[in-house]
């Protein structure tokens, strides 16, 4: 059976869903630390950047991309085996270049035949459909 490239409103679909998943799980660590007394604002920070740059790449080398991802219908797989998933770093540095370059990375999706956003081609990695 021929894999699909996902498609880039498929894309940003699973951005958006990540961003809110994002703002929901820094709430609740919001709340947590609030249930004790003077937590250093050092220990916040930590955990608002742990999230924000683990939640993505944690997800992604483990399950195939992120809860956005699978609202969408898509995975992240590697290129040259699309059954496996990639390794954490090639997702950390996936992730870190779609940071960098936000928009622009994501709209070259349009610009080649299997779809590869720019932290795609640096990965080795595609996103797929899975319906």
């Amino acid at each position: 059976m021929e894999k699909k490239y996902a498609f880039l409103p498929d894309r940003i679909k699973a951005v958006v869903v990540d961003g809110i998943v994002l703002i929901a799980l820094m709430f609740v660590i919001t709340e947590i630390f609030a249930l004790f007394n003077e937590v250093p604002v050092f220990f916040r920070i930590i955990a608002f950047i742990f999230i924000f740059v683990l939640y993505d790449p944690i997800l992604t080398a483990r399950y195939g991309g992120t809860v956005g991802h699978s609202f969408s219908n898509i995975v992240v797989k590697r290129e040259e085996d699309h059954n496996k998933n990639i390794t954490f770093l090639k997702a950390l540095i996936r992730f870190l270049i779609k940071f960098s370059l936000g928009w622009i990375s994501l709209v070259t999706v349009t610009g080649n035949e299997k779809r590869k956003a720019i932290h795609d081609f640096a990965a080795g990695s595609i996103v797929i459909e899975t319906k």
